[in-house]
């Protein structure tokens, strides 16, 4: 399931992102690449040494903990502190799967979930697509600033060259409390049709049965 996400963060927030990383200090991109990515990545990421940078990831990441539909899709279990990354006019990254396993502050994680969050206006710069290769065939995705796609981690995928302009985006990882992503998928349709049915109808006889169905599954295939 690839789903995107429209603003993602209230807009005061992503103004503060996008002037804090106007004058914060980026690195190579290639230092956090597993070794073959590195042959094909060209970007740059914000220095996360920073303290300005560190709030703005933290902030980021509790915007996307209380999230619903993120919460929804990705039902995460826990998450790789994202990185800031940066693409100039010339900078891509090619063809890559991410790595599976990942190593975060409380530990390796396997996973299973990526994302993108788009921090700037996309009629800023051409070029810089997200390129995710499906099922479906390849598919390009450029987003409004602020919204986000969320993706199997297990896909190819890349970022097309940028041709003029500046891509900002933040990007991030997560390990799944339901690792396999049919079940995933029919989790997040579950729940979706029981929101839709509380909207509608209120707390029915059908919104509960839709509920305890919901409630077993998870029972059955999460792994907190």
């Amino acid at each position: 399931m690839i789903l995107c996400i429209d603003q993602v963060i209230p807009a005061e927030l992503l103004q503060r992102v996008q002037a804090t990383l106007a004058g914060a200090s980026f690195r190579d991109g290639r230092e956090t690449a597993g070794w073959h990515a590195r042959t094909v990545k060209l970007n740059q990421q914000a220095d996360s040494r920073q303290p300005e940078v560190a709030a703005l990831r933290q902030e980021i990441t509790t915007e996307l903990q209380r999230h619903p539909l993120f919460q929804m899709a990705a039902r995460p279990k826990r998450m790789k502190p994202l990185m800031f990354s940066r693409y100039e006019e010339g900078m891509s990254y090619g063809n890559h799967v991410d790595d599976a396993v990942m190593a975060t502050p409380q530990g390796a994680m396997r996973s299973d979930l990526s994302f993108t969050l788009f921090l700037n206006d996309p009629d800023s710069y051409d070029g810089g697509e997200l390129l995710i290769d499906s099922t479906a065939g390849e598919q390009t995705y450029k987003l409004p600033a602020g919204a986000l796609i969320l993706y199997p981690s297990s896909t190819l995928h890349r970022v097309e060259p940028v041709i003029r302009g500046e891509r900002l985006a933040a990007v991030g990882w997560a390990q799944s409390q339901v690792r396999d992503p049919q079940q995933r998928e029919i989790l997040f349709d579950l729940d979706t049709t029981r929101r839709q049915v509380f909207e509608e109808s209120g707390k029915t006889r059908t919104f509960d049965m839709l509920s305890k169905s919901l409630a077993n599954l998870l029972r059955m295939w999460a792994d907190p």
